[in-house]
């Protein structure tokens, strides 16, 4: 999922006694997890696996459901049933802009992504970057998609992190303040080295068979909290009696309440563009691309775009998760982050309180491991084969691709174990805004080739710097810069998505250097697909759904 407004810092939460029925059953999960994980590498695995096809992409041969469940695991992260629900019960209804945009999304990427598997399954690639540069012969092009993606995914590496440490402090083994840094974070070190392990040895192919178990146990949870909980509540009407209530109090900014059950008139710009904003930039995820290149047919896409869906509604009762936490008085100790763990630990049996923290334990291993295999896949294939060896062969890549992973996942947790959360909550919030600056050359890509390399470059640049500096002058109660992700919209007055107005003026950019380059008869690079490639399906003629796609040789320059 895309960022969330930020509310608090992510203050430390008190120390707990040690749960111990609800960490038998997370520990027992996990393991089961981690013992999938490692046999997934045998789960239809071809005869030759040393290539970026099978361990990056699984083999591109994942069905309906297995596509369904690796994009739903995907999408839907730890960070998105913690951060949800935390943004409601900080604000209220601003934090609901996630449901209308997950709704807004899959008509959009209907129109564009079986396009976009059909040209990739046709020429073998296997990064965006890989379609740009084919598309506009254009390394300089490729390498700033390439780059953009990989800075955009580590964050939200780093903050699925959120969601596993908000598990361990509930669960009473985060440690407390006191406690040695190695003992306090080894539970969180153990869970990502076998994480680490079984994506090296499994590629993509691992998190899509734990898939299925991730979204299980979160269809499972929130089904029985959106029943059981009111009922202890005293039904929903008295839940959003005390919500309304609590949202009226004064807030952190003096003056105004701290938040309201339904958006008032002066957020509604902000709230529809953040809606929109999030929506375009979803599937320029790299994450996102991955999951959906994996599959084995055009026509598995379009009817995934029918069934994902069915994620929105759960996300729907995910976020009234946050209301009930008001109504409970949940403890949180000045972290919104705690909200929902505590709440379930508060509300249901000890043993089921094991099974939902480990809905969101593993709901943070499915996506880091795609994060990260997308991240490699990135870099192998746009960094090290376009610039630093061309003639890599198919091992080689292979090779660099599972280092790489590694490296991204260390880094990740660098940066969350040494940084205050609140940083990587704030790359979060900028990678959103530099991802959706990709959208030109991607998704404008798949449908004209009119746009000139080098003006998609410049509107790509002039985006990315715009929305750096109008997110760094964003203050908030708690911090001076990059407080959020809205600000005035110039020419209009309105307080809007950054990222939807950075994406606005990079095309302006674009398409007015288009036609200037065009009429200075600029070189405008060698398009090595046709209009045939955009709609081949696997087992068409020149391709086959068995074996790994040939890929074009036709030159690109920068």
């Amino acid at each position: 999922m895309t960022p969330y407004p930020a509310t608090t810092p992510l203050a430390a939460s008190a120390t707990h006694g040690v749960n111990g029925v609800a960490l038998a059953v997370f520990v027992f999960f996990f393991v089961a997890v981690t013992v999938m994980g490692f046999l997934a590498a045998r789960w239809r695995k071809a005869e030759q696996s040393a290539n970026l096809d099978e361990w990056g992409l699984g083999g591109r041969s994942f069905g309906t459901w297995v596509t369904w469940f690796l994009l739903g695991g995907d999408l839907y992260t730890a960070y998105t049933f913690v951060a949800v629900p935390a943004a409601i019960y900080a604000a209220g209804a601003a934090g609901f802009f996630a449901v209308p945009y997950t709704i807004l999304v899959y008509p959009l990427i209907f129109t564009f992504l079986p396009r976009l598997w059909s040209v990739s399954h046709k020429h073998g690639y296997v990064t965006t970057s890989d379609f740009v540069r084919g598309r506009f012969g254009s390394k300089g092009l490729s390498l700033a998609v390439a780059l953009t993606g990989i800075l955009a995914t580590m964050p939200y590496i780093a903050l699925q992190l959120v969601g596993i440490q908000a598990v361990l402090d509930v669960m009473g083994i985060g440690g407390g303040e006191n406690t040695n840094w190695f003992v306090k974070d080894l539970p969180l070190l153990i869970a990502f080295a076998v994480l680490a392990a079984y994506t090296y040895s499994s590629g993509l192919r691992a998190p899509a068979l734990i898939a299925f178990v991730k979204d299980g146990l979160i269809y499972l949870v929130i089904a029985v909290a959106i029943i059981y909980i009111p009922i202890k509540l005293g039904g929903f009407g008295e839940i959003f009696d005390a919500a309304g209530k609590a949202f009226a109090e004064p807030g952190p900014v003096p003056g105004k309440p701290r938040g309201a059950l339904t958006s008032g008139p002066n957020a509604q710009w902000a709230y529809a563009t953040l809606a929109l904003g999030s929506a375009l930039a979803l599937f320029m995820y790299p994450h996102s691309i991955t999951a959906t290149l994996s599959s084995r047919s055009r026509n598995v896409i379009r009817r995934n775009t029918t069934i994902l869906p069915l994620y929105s509604l759960m996300l729907g009762f995910l976020a009234l998760l946050g209301f009930m936490a008001i109504k409970a008085g949940t403890e949180i100790n000045g972290n919104p982050q705690l909200a929902i763990p505590q709440l379930f630990e508060d509300m249901f049996p000890s043993w089921f309180s094991g099974v939902a923290f480990a809905a969101i334990g593993i709901g943070a291993l499915v996506p880091a491991a795609i994060m990260s295999i997308a991240a490699a896949n990135l870099f192998t294939r746009n960094v090290y084969k376009d610039f630093l060896k061309p003639a890599a062969t198919p091992e080689q890549e292979h090779k660099i691709a599972k280092l790489v992973s590694l490296l991204v996942k260390v880094g990740a947790l660098v940066f969350v174990l040494t940084m205050d959360k609140t940083v990587a909550i704030n790359f979060q919030l900028l990678g959103g805004i530099w991802i959706l600056q990709t959208m030109p050359a991607l998704v404008g890509g798949l449908f004209t080739r009119w746009f000139h390399r080098w003006a998609l470059l410049t509107g790509w640049a002039v985006g990315m710097l715009y929305g750096t500096l109008a997110a760094y002058g964003v203050a908030s109660p708690t911090q001076k810069h990059f407080g959020g992700s809205a600000a005035e919209i110039p020419g209009i007055g309105e307080i809007g998505y950054i990222g939807l107005t950075a994406i606005v003026l990079n095309l302006v950019v674009t398409v007015v250097l288009t036609f200037a380059l065009k009429a200075v008869k600029a070189p405008e690079g060698v398009d090595e697909t046709s209009p045939g490639d955009y709609t081949v399906d696997a087992g068409d003629e020149g391709v086959s759904p068995d074996l790994p796609p040939v890929t074009s040789k036709a030159p690109a320059d920068s």
